[in-house]
């Protein structure tokens, strides 16, 4: 039975949730002694959400604004005084900002954001567009840099040259002209080919693909910018002619571009990231000083998730020198399955570009990029999916010579061996570099996953030595994240501390005083919903039946007490992960001393409708030694879910008959199994997802291995197969035009058509206009609304089951 009723709004308590205020965002200066401060607005409205859109080669745009349709913005625009901790208003911001990107120049002196404007008379708005603003940070006067709109359909459309002043700008050019119009009548028919002897390729499943040549004519002129440099006196100086450019960047000498532009041919299977690429050198009036490199379409990578592309690939400059270029190769036509001592070659290439290129590092899995310093130091990165083994070298990128000293060595599924992220600062030219003490030694931000939970840390590593010293690590009872190193030797920091109680505020922290000296408050935001405010929460322990050790947040309601008021209605909200190694499987994930954050996006909503929850419960799914994780998916999913529900129900927060079960995405397609498959839960909510796995047949998630390679394990994993074994009442949520590759509509569309056609219990819920994440106030409203009678009917309200065995 079809219905439309108009959108539908959840109970009062829901509905408070969706529209509490949100925390403002900081945006910290490069001297750092300056935030940025910029208001969150409430949910847009589904007028906004809306807009035209168009869909080509994988880009959703909006053709009144030549921009991405789909972004998220800010009201408003203050600063803040780290020193003084005092608040600075800003005056000439337009009317009802709708602020999208913004950028420090490197000294600091301005302040560049876009503005996405609608044309509106009313307000005297004469077009839409994205207009570039500039704010003087020592007048704190904002103003219209320029006439010309910006082009933003890939990008933020502006950066700043290392002089600061001036901005390398992508414009909507000014004989552009209409876009094409299509006349509705076909030219002739749409035709692909395939090589013979093109070798096995993966083809993943995109949305938003090429049809035609109507669409590709589209897709060229919304594509098509003009560069300029504009100073911040407004002057403008074209650069070169209007081109296909999909990324441009300045050399840190500011005498370089670097532009990569596509080119046809097109694809109506790939999106134009795969399309054919030209990587080009200019100087600044846009002539082709060096042509770097001429990337062809690429239509499928082979198979595996450690395969690249066979030629050059990662082109960037190298931001501690004036005009260096530095890219990698593959070594082994790109296919991991092919043997070789050495994966990846990384080159350098100096201006004027005409010496031959010099060989940075080789090495023995793929380039994962690199952290600049200086001549003598910087950190060289590779890792390799298939083992999960990364590596960290020490490089003197000036002397090539020198044998690379290896830093760190691991698994990137270990969190507890992380050793951090080195902390970068932005240099005079506005670029991230090392933080180097004179002892050359470094700063390293970590999350400090341990058994009782994360604990973010600080370290000072000695490169020499390689000995250790911890500066700061967070403690209970609070969750402290440094969110900026502010002095150069790492004795100030800048960082969000939060408690269960407490939302998250920004404090400085100075760590050569005692005791609460230490911190400074930079802000004072309020918890956004008093309501909940003594929600119960705690990080829990249990164990798999083979002995894997599991985890989860489990939350309880306010003023709840499980002697006195016994079993709750329970929703459990999860996303399976791979692992390569059990003992990684087991490790601790999340914070008992994180902010007991209640969103309407995720689970602890349902706190406020007398729920207990159980979010993220741990739901590995391990593949040990040469045997992949999903050969077993289903046997390990099941006793993930028995695991969790056997523990809710021996601490008595839960009943047995009365647990339900649901995800997002992977998290959907892990309900349809669990339903499938069990009777664990009297109910699903499955948003988003994917059912059958014979639809994305060049492999999903983190399988690597193709359909035809793996036909058994695409066909088990399938809750589509098993739609007639679904005997609880499945929800099933999709926004309408989601752009996930692996989770089009259809999969939702044919799962319940399939459960209703069996005699099933299941309601299908098509959100207009909305993508993979839902962002209209309605479509937030209907997701809870049809969430909250799905569990008020067939979970809170459901009536033991007469002998019904826990699982098939």
């Amino acid at each position: 039975m079809a219905q439309d009723g108009g959108y539908r709004a959840p109970p009062a308590p829901l509905q408070a949730i969706v529209d509490a205020p949100r925390a403002p965002t900081l945006s910290l200066s490069p001297k750092r002694n300056l935030a940025a401060v910029l208001p969150t607005p409430s949910l847009p409205s589904i007028s906004e959400v809306a807009q035209p859109e168009l869909k080509l080669a994988g880009l959703r745009i909006n053709p009144r604004t030549y921009s991405a349709s789909r972004f998220s913005f800010y009201t408003g625009l203050g600063l803040l005084d780290i020193d003084t901790q005092k608040e600075i208003k800003v005056s000439g911001l337009p009317a009802s900002p709708r602020i999208a990107d913004l950028a420090w120049s490197p000294d600091q002196r301005y302040l560049a954001f876009t503005h996405v404007a609608f044309a509106d008379a009313a307000r005297g708005v004469k077009e839409s567009g994205v207009e570039l603003w500039l704010l003087d940070v020592q007048t704190k006067a904002a103003r219209k840099l320029g006439n010309a709109p910006l082009s933003t359909v890939y990008g933020r459309g502006f950066s700043w040259m290392p002089d600061s002043k001036t901005l390398l700008v992508q414009l909507k050019p000014a004989k552009l002209g209409a876009a094409p119009v299509a006349s509705g009548i076909p030219t002739g028919p749409a035709i692909q080919d395939s090589v013979p002897g093109g070798g096995v390729k993966q083809l993943r499943t995109y949305p938003d693909l090429l049809k035609n040549e109507q669409d590709a004519q589209l897709f060229e002129h919304y594509i098509t910018v003009q560069l300029a440099l504009l100073d911040v006196a407004g002057k403008q100086r074209l650069v070169g002619q209007p081109g296909q450019f999909s990324r441009v960047s300045a050399s840190p000498d500011g005498k370089h571009l670097l532009t990569t532009s596509i080119v046809r041919p097109y694809s109506y299977i790939v999106p134009a990231h795969d399309f054919g690429h030209q990587i080009d050198v200019r100087d600044l009036t846009g002539k082709v000083t060096h042509a770097v490199a001429a990337l062809p379409l690429e239509e499928g990578l082979p198979p595996g998730n450690d395969a690249v592309s066979a030629g050059v690939r990662s082109v960037s400059w190298r931001v501690d020198a004036p005009a260096t270029l530095v890219w990698a190769e593959a070594q082994d036509g790109g296919d991991p399955a092919r043997a070789a001592e050495i994966r990846d070659i990384v080159y350098t290439q100096a201006a004027p570009f005409t010496a031959k290129p010099s060989v940075l590092a080789r090495l023995g899995s793929r380039y994962a990029g690199v952290a600049w310093g200086r001549g003598d130091l910087a950190l060289l990165s590779e890792s390799w999916y298939k083992t999960r083994a990364v590596k960290q070298w020490r490089i003197a990128p000036d002397q090539p010579s020198t044998p690379a000293d290896l830093v760190y060595a691991g698994s990137f599924e270990d969190r507890y061996n992380d050793p951090g992220q080195p902390v970068m600062r932005a240099d005079a030219a506005g670029l991230p570099r090392l933080l180097i003490a004179l002892d050359n030694s470094i700063l390293l931000d970590g999350q400090g996953a341990s058994k009782e939970g994360d604990r973010p840390f600080i370290d000072r590593l000695n490169l020499a030595t390689k000995q250790k010293e911890r500066l700061f690590q967070s403690a209970a009872p609070y969750y402290e994240n440094v969110v900026a190193v502010l002095d150069e030797d790492g004795s100030r920091l800048l960082s969000t501390r939060e408690s269960p109680t407490e939302q998250p505020n920004y404090f400085v922290r100075n760590l050569k005083q005692q005791g609460a000296a230490q911190l400074t408050a930079l802000t004072h935001f309020a918890h956004p919903l008093p309501q909940l405010k003594d929600v119960q929460k705690e990080l829990i322990r249990y164990k798999r039946a083979d002995g894997v050790d599991l985890t989860a947040t489990l939350m309880l309601p306010p003023n709840y007490d499980v002697k006195r008021d016994g079993p709750l209605p329970t929703l459990m909200w999860a996303y399976p992960q791979e692992f390569k190694t059990a003992s990684a499987a087991s490790q601790t994930k999340g914070s008992p001393y994180k902010f007991n954050a209640v969103s309407y996006w995720g689970p602890a909503a349902f706190l406020s409708m007398g729920y207990a929850v159980l979010d993220n419960p741990s739901f590995p799914i391990v593949g040990n030694g040469e045997q992949e994780p999903n050969d077993t998916y289903l046997p390990q999913l099941v006793a993930d879910a028995e695991a969790a529900v056997d523990e809710v129900v021996r601490r008595g927060v839960s009943d047995r008959h009365r647990i339900a079960i649901g995800g997002h995405s992977y998290g959907a397609f892990m309900t349809g199994n669990l339903l499938a498959h069990t009777r664990l839960f009297r109910a699903g909510i499955a948003r988003s997802g994917a059912y059958n796995r014979t639809l994305t047949p060049f492999g999903f998630q983190a399988e690597e291995r193709p359909f035809w390679q793996a036909p058994a394990v695409y066909q088990a994993m399938s809750p589509f197969n098993y739609a007639d074994k679904i005997k609880d009442a499945l929800l099933m949520i999709h926004g309408e035009q989601d752009n996930n590759p692996g989770t089009f509509p259809i999969q939702s569309e044919r799962m319940f058509q399939a459960v209703k056609g069996l005699g099933g219990t299941a309601r299908l819920v098509m959100l207009p206009n909305e993508s993979h994440g839902y962002r209209a106030r309605e479509s937030i409203m209907q997701m809870l609304y049809e969430s909250n009678n799905w569990l008020e009917k067939y979970v809170k309200n459901a009536a033991p089951p007469a002998a019904e065995p826990a699982a098939k």
